[in-house]
């Protein structure tokens, strides 16, 4: 196995969910596997699985400010992040580290881990790596 497990989703940055979900859910035949409020973060998402088990997350924003917000404000609607499965964050960003990559926004809360590579770092795209059990 690479660095990767695998191309977990594309997360793209919405004013609205449900008018998102008229093209990526009704249109294109995504079928809705998860989502909820992150009300901490200010943002709330939901996933739609496409048969390669590819996944696009809708995310809009909860109220007017917080990351997703600037977001929108800045950039308009668009891909916001790219998200890729990892085993063993820790070695990850290691070796990232060893690359010259310096992750942000490093958590890790009970069984969920995640860290960014800065757009500057990733060619012009945030992206995430995950790990889950």
């Amino acid at each position: 196995m690479g660095f990767t497990e695998r191309f977990d989703h594309v997360a793209i940055g919405v004013h609205e969910i449900d008018q998102g979900a008229v093209l990526f859910r009704d249109i294109l035949g995504g079928e809705p596997v998860s989502g909820w409020d992150v009300p901490e973060e200010g943002f709330r998402f939901t996933q739609f699985r496409y048969p390669n088990r590819m996944k696009i997350e809708l995310m809009e924003p909860l109220g007017e400010s917080g990351f997703l917000q600037r977001f929108l404000e800045r950039r308009g609607e668009g891909v916001h992040h790219l998200t890729f499965r990892v085993k063993d964050i820790e070695s990850r960003l290691e070796y990232l580290r060893s690359h010259g990559i310096e992750p942000i926004h490093v958590v890790s809360q009970g069984r969920w881990k995640e860290a960014f590579i800065h757009p500057r770092q990733g060619h012009g795209v945030l992206i995430q790596l995950m790990e889950v059990p």
